[in-house]
């Protein structure tokens, strides 16, 4: 589930920042260090929330 979310976060992200502003290609920065950080940590925020509203592993 955290991984779809990062998908679509990026993919919006990236259509955003060639189609609006490229100002939103810092959101994808910020999923993409996100993940990055994930890999070596397992924190992720995303995952703590989606688990207090009952979403299952």
């Amino acid at each position: 589930m955290v991984l779809a979310f990062a998908g679509i976060f990026i993919l919006a992200s990236s259509l955003l920042g060639y189609f609006c502003s490229k100002y939103w290609l810092f959101f994808t920065m910020f999923v993409g260090l996100n993940l990055f950080q994930y890999s070596f940590t397992g924190f992720c925020p995303l995952k703590i929330i989606l688990k207090k509203i009952g979403v299952r592993e």
